[in-house]
Formats: structure tokens, sequence, C-alpha cells
């Protein structure tokens, strides 16, 4: 089996499960470096024989192969800025172990072996933020994978910063070895900027889901009349995302006591009012959240399989096919479709982070609410403040994120000679989209204190549906009801900790 699906790379990279493989890929990926090395002799391949870039014009002499693949490893670990974070250094890993899987790189079996030791002991090579604009993949910050792969250069490892050759030696591990094509191969291709964005797609879905239970939970506070949610409204709405959001939030609803009936206080014959005091149709906010969240869930959906397929396809230089015996030089290493659905992403969560500020805004605005006390305060209006202050956090990490969400897939600067004349950066706005996961669990977690503390303010915690009653609880054994005022800093971090940590897993 030569395929790794996103939830298996999700296991590997969040929760400790080990890479394994199939043995039968393994003989693929060695039928490949067989294929290679009787076919690469007495001609003229980029990269094996020649040199790299603008530099293949020049052949280099046989005595001098190995060192030219040291030569790309070395000559290209020139990354710069802090380094990416573990979970999407272990992510592009699992991403290189993926391309190597498709036995169309030539390289020697051992250095997936290698690859594999790395993922499932959590060795995590030092990689730069900077250094990709993911035309010939990531060479770069690939370029760093494979420094520690040769024993070279920096990882982490049990919390450590450590010379790669020292935690080889202590693991048992031999460096890799060149043979034909190794440092080409283990440098050249989208890994770095596929992991990254499958770390992005898998606290993505999450976000989704805490956004829809904080959709649920609002109506909740406002006593929203139910029918934004009817199946009969929604339907007629052919938007695949609209339906299961909705579907979701009927579901997290259906043990709540908080909603309104339509059908009873207002198409009741007996109702004679001139002026509702309750609004007859809740802000966008509250009620258009199946509109908002569906094509959020259609964006997440389409850049799943694109993550899917990238994780499993051949994307270096050249290509070694040993069904037809030929090697194909081509461009498997450009990043866009990786940049575009990024961007797509980064787009789709900034609407959610926008979203989430409006309804945090409700909560604080007892004018516009008109049922709770200004800012969620709880103590004594003018001498305490309650949450006021979090509202500039929420607002300024909101605003950061719009500016963010300019398309980044539209910005090349040719380079390398011209060579590189049109490149995709999708690096750097998978790494933009980053930012904008980190800020919109900022706002949420925000959001998700604001709830609890909407619920205690209006003391309803008994009509709420059985899934925002357990988020409460858990939320109120890291943030206790706030009355006097005190720093929660602390508090904050925690809850986008937990966030982050706890999937409500939502069908």
């Amino acid at each position: 089996m030569n395929y790794i699906t996103l939830k298996q790379a999700e296991d590997v990279v969040f929760f400790g499960k080990e890479l394994k493989i199939d043995p039968a890929a393994m003989q693929e990926v060695e039928r490949c470096y067989k294929f290679l090395e009787q076919f690469h002799k007495d001609k003229v391949i980029y990269g094996i024989n020649t040199g790299f870039g603008p530099m293949a014009q020049w052949r280099v002499s046989d005595d001098k192969l190995k060192e030219l693949q040291y030569n790309i490893i070395r000559s290209h670990s020139t990354g710069a800025g802090k380094p990416l974070g573990d979970a999407s250094v272990k992510a592009a890993m699992v991403a290189r172990v993926g391309t190597f899987l498709q036995a169309k790189s030539g390289i020697h079996p051992d250095v997936v072996k290698l690859l594999v030791e790395f993922i499932n002991r959590g060795i995590l090579p030092f990689i730069p933020r900077h250094g990709s604009v993911g035309a010939s993949g990531d060479l770069v910050q690939l370029a760093h994978i494979a420094l520690a792969l040769i024993g070279e250069g920096e990882v982490h490892y049990k919390g450590e910063w450590r010379p790669a050759a020292d935690v080889l030696a202590e693991c048992g591990l031999k460096p890799m070895q060149i043979h034909i094509r190794e440092g080409l191969s283990a440098t050249n291709g989208t890994s770095v900027m596929t992991g990254v964005s499958m770390v992005n797609q898998f606290q993505a879905k999450r976000l989704l889901d805490w956004a829809t239970l904080a959709a649920v939970w609002m109506n909740e506070i406002a006593g929203s009349y139910d029918d934004f949610m009817a199946q009969p409204l929604n339907e007629c709405r052919r938007q695949k995302g609209q339906q299961v959001i909705v579907r979701r939030m009927r579901e997290l609803a259906a043990s709540s006591k908080s909603f309104s009936k339509r059908e009873i206080e207002l198409y009741n014959p007996d109702n004679k009012a001139t002026y509702f005091e309750k609004k007859v149709q809740a802000y966008y906010s509250l009620r258009c959240t199946p509109q908002i969240l569906g094509p959020i869930y259609d964006t997440l959906a389409a850049s799943a399989e694109t993550l899917e397929n990238e994780l499993n396809s051949a994307c270096d230089n050249p290509i070694v096919d040993p069904d037809t015996q030929y090697v194909y030089h081509g461009g498997n290493f450009h990043g866009d479709y990786i940049s575009l659905e990024e961007d797509k992403v980064k787009i789709a969560l900034v609407r959610l982070t926008m979203l989430t500020e409006r309804q945090l805004n409700y909560l604080f605005h007892d004018r516009i609410n008109g049922i709770l006390p200004p800012f969620l305060n709880m103590g004594t209006l003018g001498l305490n403040y309650g949450m006021q202050a979090c509202q500039f956090t929420a607002t300024s990490t909101t605003a950061e994120s719009q500016t963010l969400a300019m398309p980044n897939y539209v910005h090349s600067i040719p380079n390398n000679n011209d060579n590189q004349d049109i490149v995709s950066m999708g690096t750097n706005t998978a790494l933009l989209c980053r930012q904008v996961v980190e800020n919109a669990y900022q706002v949420m977690a925000i959001h998700y204190i604001a709830l609890a503390q909407a619920v205690d303010c209006l003391g309803i915690y008994d009509k709420l549906c059985d899934t925002s009653r357990r988020i409460y609880d858990e939320i109120r054994t890291i943030q206790p009801t706030i009355k006097e005022d005190t720093p929660f800093y602390k508090e904050i971090a925690k809850v986008i900790r937990y966030l982050k940590d706890n999937a409500l897993q939502l069908k």
C-alpha cells in the first residue's frame, strides 16, 4: 500500500501513532531504484550528472557525482527566521514519505526507512520559516530536513535542540547515504508546504466544529426562534455545506430548552401586539450562521481532497518511471495546487473569525442584545469592567487576519536567473494561513469564555443543550465566573490550548 490518508497523517502528527509502511510499497521503491541504477548509465539526466537549476547546462564528472548530491543539501540549507513548529515539521516528513512511496523518485529504500525512523522517534529537523518560493518545491526548507538526514545540522529531540549527528548516534541510526540522486530527491518537492497545510487543515476542522457549537449556543442565549435551522428552509438552498452545518446545529440543539417557537409566539392569532420587544428575526451573526459556515465547510472539504492528493503524489523532478522504462523531466514540484487552496482556506477562516468577533460584540453590547449587562459585567458597573478589554484583543486580532486574507497565490517574483520565472509562493501562503488559524483560536477562546459568562449572567444553564452545558462545565474549570476584576490572560491561553486539543467531532 503506497497511500497515506489524511486521517492516518493526523494520527501520526497529533496523536503519536507510528507511521507504518507496507513492505510491498518498499519493494516498489526498491524496484524504482534498481531501474534508475541501470538506466542512468551513459545518459545525461538532470541532477544526476548535471548541475542544478540554471547550472544544469554543465555536466558533472563521474568522480564528483556523490559530492554533487551532498552539495545541493549543504548549499541550499540557507533558511532564515524562527523554526517551524514540531507538528509542521513532522507533517512535512510524513508528506515526504508519501512522495517517496509513489516509487517514482529513484531513491534508495534506506532513505524512506530513515525518514520513518525520524518520524516515529520524534527526531525533528530544524526548518526555518523562510526560504521557499514554492516553485522547485520547498528546496531550502527540504534541504534542512536532508541536512539532518546526512547527520548534519540540528534537530529538536525530546524538547531540546541538539546536533543531528549526536541524536543519530544515540538512536543507533546511520546517516543517509548517497547512491544516485538522494540529495536532489530529498530537497525537491512540495512536502513542507503540504505538511504545514495539513496541520492547518486538521486545526481548521476543529475550529469549524467549535464555531458550529458557538452558533447554537449564541442563539440559545438570545432565545432565538428556531426556524432559521428548519430543514425545509435550508434544503431549498442547494448548497452542500449549508445542509451539513444546519444538520449539525439541529442535532446539537435538539436537547435545548432555550429556543423560541414562532408558531407559539408570532403565528398565534391572539397576538395583537403592535410592537415586539423580542426581535422578530435575530441579527445576521446569529440567524445566518448556516449560510456563513456552510461555504467554510465546502472550502475545507475541497482542501482536504487536494491535500490528500498531494500527500500521495510524486512531486519531485525528474520522475523515474520503471513501468515505462523512462525518466521524465517536468515540473511536478510546482506548488500552485497548495498555494491556491491555502489562500481559500485562509480567506474562509478569516470569515469564521469575523463571525466570531461579531457574535462577541453581540454579547458585549447591551444596547444590541437587550438582555445582558455591558461587557457581561457581573460586578459594579463603573467600578468593574467585566470582559470589556477582551474585545480589544479580539478586534485587533481579527483585523490582523483581515489584512492577511489578501491572496498570496497571485504573488510571484522571478528568481534563480529567471529559471524560476513564475513561482507559487505556496509555503508562504501556507504559513500565512497558519497565522490566521492561530488568530482564529485566540478569538474563539475569548468567545467561549464570553459564552459561559453570558450563561451566568442570565442563569440559563439548565436550559442549554447537552453539549453547550458540557462545554460550559469544562470552560469553567479553566476560567471561573468573572465578577471581580482580575487578569485572566493565562486562562485565555489555557482555553486556546483546550480548544486545540479537544475535538467536538461533529458528524
